[in-house]
């Protein structure tokens, strides 16, 4: 009986161990933040498989744009002269010494007569073009128009039948996160597809510069310009253009032109022959800039008014400067280049609401947008801009520009506030005129230029 009690407390102790090893080691217990009922947990899990998450049930297909968007893309030979050496060209004249170089690129076909869109640095300066397509069909493509300021060319193939072509999809409408496709000819690498995301929006990349670019972080390297970034339907919503790195190859981002700048551009070029700009008329604070910072303007939301160009659209509104615009239209502005970037998109004479802060008070007013009242002329980089009434008056004459600012070189010459009327013997009508007449200068040969004083007095500058 002694002997059968002990082996029952032996058996008795060694399941209490067994149990109490088992709570300890092997049994899970839940615990929860003590609180109301109606608390949301502190820390929450998804259940749903990663490549679902953002996505619904389904993962993403890619496989469907890709089809639609490889054979709309196009390969793009750009051949060039270069000039030789100064001792070739002694021994072997100018048209021996020169040299053909051949460019690559990419290029879209938004049509099915053959319309495509490409980068105006991959068609730039071209002496023949040559477009194959997805089959390994070629063609020569001639140029219809090109427009270096947003860095877009149209150009155009004869063909038999209609081709593959992508639609223009609305880039406003392109969300950080979402998922995109760029298609291209990466290192002549032809029909290359990438993936990635939009990393983000409106992203100015050059200072001088506040155009409006789609940030993605899909692969996109030299021979890429000019091609495709597609969404996951397909639609066209940006012309891939730029790589920032040290190497000149991908680190992990790049940047197209939106779609809707894109389409505004080519639409501008087969009706006009050219780019028209509608602008309010406003110069935007720097927030980066010393004066900005000094005057603690560098962490405003929104695109602050620091002056307003006279007799422009925002003149005429009655926009003033300290205004602080926080929407155009339906589109949130919190930088210039989201401001700049839905405007590319506008022409002259057209309409938008525009929202400002002013003095804590919310204003809404229309603003009819008009063409640039000044611009920088190439060659010696003078700002002018078209004379006013006032101007007219106050100089007696009823064309020409004046002088805003000066670069460095020629402050000596006390050009600013002065009328240009005259390049050597041609007129100067207004800045579009200025434009043109300058690009013919030579930086090595002698120009002249006829200029009124405020007094009402001509000049004459030699520059050589």
């Amino acid at each position: 009986m002694g002997r059968t009690a002990s082996l029952f407390l032996v058996a008795l102790f060694a399941g209490a161990i067994t149990l109490g090893s088992y709570k300890l080691f092997f049994e899970k217990n839940t615990y929860q933040w003590a609180g109301q009922e109606t608390e949301v947990p502190f820390l929450t899990t998804s259940t749903l498989p990663t490549s679902a998450k953002g996505a619904g049930i389904n993962e993403v297909d890619f496989t469907i744009a890709a089809e639609k968007t490889v054979n709309a893309v196009v390969y793009v030979k750009n051949m060039t002269i270069s000039r030789g050496n100064p001792i070739a060209e002694f021994f072997y004249g100018y048209e021996g010494s020169q040299r053909a170089q051949v460019g690559t690129g990419s290029g879209v076909i938004i049509s099915p007569d053959g319309y495509i869109v490409t980068n105006n640095h991959v068609i730039d300066k071209a002496k023949a073009l040559e477009i194959t397509l997805n089959n390994n069909k070629s063609y020569d493509a001639e140029v219809v128009g090109a427009d270096p300021s947003s860095d877009i060319a149209l150009l155009k193939i004869d063909v038999e039948q209609p081709l593959p072509y992508l639609a223009f999809g609305d880039s406003d409408d392109t969300r950080i996160g979402e998922w995109v496709l760029a298609v291209g000819n990466p290192f002549g690498l032809t029909s290359t597809v990438t993936a990635g995301i939009v990393s983000a929006k409106a992203r100015s990349i050059s200072p001088q510069r506040n155009q409006s670019f789609i940030q993605t972080d899909a692969a996109v390297n030299p021979g890429n310009s000019g091609g495709a970034l597609v969404n996951t339907n397909g639609d066209l919503i940006g012309i891939n253009t730029a790589i920032t790195s040290q190497t000149g190859s991908y680190v992990g981002y790049s940047f197209a032109v939106p779609s809707n700048i894109a389409k505004k551009v080519v639409d501008d070029l087969l009706e006009y022959g050219k780019v028209q700009r509608g602008i309010l008329g406003i110069s935007a604070l720097n927030a980066n800039s010393k004066e900005a910072q000094e005057q603690g303007l560098d962490e405003i939301d929104g695109v602050y008014v620091a002056s307003i160009e006279e007799d422009s659209g925002a003149d005429d509104a009655d926009l003033q400067s300290g205004d602080i615009i926080k929407k155009v239209d339906d589109i949130r502005v919190r930088k210039f280049s989201e401001l700049s970037g839905y405007l590319s998109s506008k022409r002259p004479g057209d309409q938008v609401e525009v929202l400002v802060d002013r003095n804590g008070q919310q204003v809404i007013t229309m603003v009819a947008l008009k063409k640039p009242q000044s611009t920088v002329l190439p060659v010696t980089g003078f700002q002018v801009k078209n004379l006013s009434k006032e101007d007219k008056r106050k100089f007696n004459v009823d064309k020409g520009v004046k002088i805003l600012n000066v670069p460095e070189p020629y402050k000596a010459y006390d050009l600013e506030n002065k009328v240009i009327v005259k390049v050597d013997d041609e007129t100067i009508e207004d800045i579009d005129d200025a434009k043109n007449l300058f690009s013919k200068i030579s930086r090595y040969g002698k120009t002249s230029f006829t200029m009124i004083n405020e007094k009402g007095e001509k000049e004459r500058l030699i520059l050589q």
